[in-house]
């Protein structure tokens, strides 16, 4: 497998943790380097270690992992997408700027269970797998950052609603997930 596909394979890998990314700056009030960095760093981080940790699985658990990856990140995905349209929806402006360590990591796992079986299928293609796991991750960490910075310049023009079209959003990408991995819709 060669660059061009590697990177466009991390492209697309990245994409769920970009749209969350931009969510995420939607709802934060002030903008600064640390937030980037922690997005950048969740995001990126889980995009590399877990196709390392499909690669590890191989095809002995293929079967188990593929059959349930689109329910966890559906469920984790709408939690959240809940849990922001809740806050929308609360007494005054409460901006859902948390980062806090239990909310990154739920949003870096549903966002990155895809890098897990595609590490597993790494694994049957003989794909160096380090390089290919820093490419996904480094990809997905610049791209998050975009996504928040984005998010951000968009939600201060536009702050009403904001936690309310991310938190759909989320539910919506989560139930995509879902419906393609159950073969009910076909992208």
């Amino acid at each position: 497998m060669g660059f061009v596909e590697l990177f466009l394979i991390a492209v697309g890998l990245s994409m769920d943790a970009f749209a969350v990314s931009v969510c995420k700056g939607l709802s934060v009030d002030k903008l600064n380097g640390r937030h980037v960095l922690l997005v950048g760093l969740y995001f990126g981080g889980f995009q590399f270690l877990m196709p390392l940790l499909g690669y590890l699985l191989g095809y002995r658990f293929e079967h188990f992992i593929t059959s349930i990856d689109h329910w966890i990140a559906f469920g984790l995905l709408c939690i959240i997408g809940i849990s922001m349209i809740q806050e929308a929806f609360s007494e005054g402006e409460k901006l859902d700027d948390d980062f806090s360590v239990k909310k990154m990591l739920m949003l870096a796992v549903a966002t990155s269970i895809d890098a897990l079986a595609v590490g597993i299928t790494f694994a049957f293609l003989s794909v160096r797998i380090l390089p290919a796991a820093a490419l996904i991750g480094v990809t997905t960490f610049v791209l998050s950052g975009i996504g928040i910075y984005v998010g951000h310049v968009f939600g201060m023009k536009y702050r009403s609603g904001a936690e309310f079209v991310g938190g759909v959003i989320l539910i919506l990408m989560g139930l995509k997930i879902l419906l393609e991995h159950l073969g009910i819709l076909a992208f």
